[in-house]
């Protein structure tokens, strides 16, 4: 570990909602990497992949999908299964926690153990990579979500988000907060022990246009204008799902495929390691998430861009989205109006072979600090921390 690093040392509590979860996984080691000594909190979402993390974890309890009610009476289990740890928690010189109810676990957590050390808690970063779709909902339980989470607020030190979009469309104009904010976007990080090396340019094969969904496959929308495209374009063009199915989100997802012969699901791939193959078979990726349209889905930026991007892969979207808008600045891709398929069908047979093939070159040829997380990305959440040293 280089010892010159501002974060070498740095005590950091995590409270994520699964342990087993990838982006989580990359964050903690994300953390550990720079020098953190990273003890997490973790729940355990229903019908996660089994993984033992190579870090101190605290087991917060099982969490089912789509269970709001059974989270919300959990908080009170789970801030006693945080106290058994409450030394780690005590000593911390930050506390991080992403998603509302981790966010309320630590707080109360926190203050228990800072009364029970008899020592002012740690500073506390609320961390976003999402808006929940009960965030923006109108009604009671709206409202109660948005209280909840302005008590998170005014205790906050930092507010970490992955996308600006956040910031300009819910935390100041609806939440009223005026707080600091930073933008850690959700880059691909890569563990440096592994050397994975990024692909090289290489000449096209001869096969139909390949356009991809690469990553966690949950977005029935992007599912349907897929398979709806490819019924379009016959065998112009091939559909490509790889990764990770998330089949209580999507409807006779086999079933829609078997009756396509230009559409394959390959299977889920080892992470990040299997990311040059899954994109080396494909000329696109559908990047646009459409699971919360008008809110969450347009304001985010996804963490595909970075990994395709990286993989030479260029992506595409929609143009109003924040992920439209990030596209068509950074020239990593195209962009169409409408999640409709005669759109995207239009979009692709507009792209020749020697359009695809420049796109990757030109996506080869940029920094991978483009796309990479780097050290220096992840320091804005420590500032709380590393303000005082």
């Amino acid at each position: 570990m280089n010892a010159q690093l501002p974060a070498t040392g740095l005590r950091v509590a995590v409270f994520g909602f699964d342990v087993a979860e990838a982006s989580q996984i990359r964050r903690i080691r994300a953390l550990r990497a720079i020098g953190c000594q990273v003890t997490s909190f973790c729940q355990r979402r229903e019908g996660s992949p089994e993984f033992t993390p190579e870090w101190p974890n605290v087991e917060l309890g099982l969490v089912r999908h789509q269970d709001i009610k059974g989270r919300a009476l959990g908080l009170g289990h789970a801030v006693r299964r945080a106290m058994t740890q409450w030394r780690a928690l005590a000593d911390a010189d930050l506390i991080i926690a992403r998603n509302l109810d981790l966010a309320l676990i630590a707080l109360a957590a926190r203050r228990l153990a800072a009364l029970r050390a008899g020592k002012r808690p740690a500073p506390l970063v609320y961390e976003c990579l999402d808006i929940h779709d009960l965030m923006t909902a109108p009604g009671r339980k709206g409202q109660i979500m948005r209280l909840a989470e302005r008590r998170v607020l005014a205790n906050a030190a930092l507010v970490t988000v992955s996308s600006p979009g956040f910031t300009e469309n819910y935390f100041r104009p609806v939440q009223g907060y005026q707080g600091p904010v930073a933008l850690v976007e959700n880059k691909l990080w890569l563990d440096p022990a592994l050397h994975l090396l990024r692909p090289q340019p290489a000449p096209r094969p001869d096969r139909p246009i390949t356009i991809g969904l690469v990553g966690s496959i949950r977005c029935q929308a992007s599912v349907e204008l897929l398979l709806r495209t490819a019924d379009l374009m016959g065998d112009r063009l091939q559909v490509r799902f790889s990764g990770a199915l998330h089949d209580h989100a999507l409807k006779d997802f086999h079933a829609e495929l078997a009756r396509r012969p230009n559409a394959v699901w390959t299977g889920a791939y080892a992470y990040p390691t299997g990311l040059p193959e899954a994109y080396a078979a494909c000329d696109l990726v559908w990047a646009q998430d459409m699971w919360q349209r008008g809110t969450n889905s347009d304001w985010l930026l996804p963490n595909r861009i970075y990994e395709a991007s990286w993989c030479g892969c260029p992506s595409v979207a929609l143009d109003s989205t924040q992920t439209g808008k990030r596209i068509r600045e950074a020239g990593i891709g195209w962009t169409i109006a409408a999640p409709e398929p005669q759109l995207l069908a239009d979009l692709l047979d507009r792209l020749p072979v020697p359009a695809l093939t420049e796109a990757r070159a030109r996506l080869l040829a940029r920094p991978a600090d483009d796309f990479v997380q780097s050290p220096a990305d992840l320091l804005p959440m420590l500032a709380p921390a590393l303000l005082g040293r």
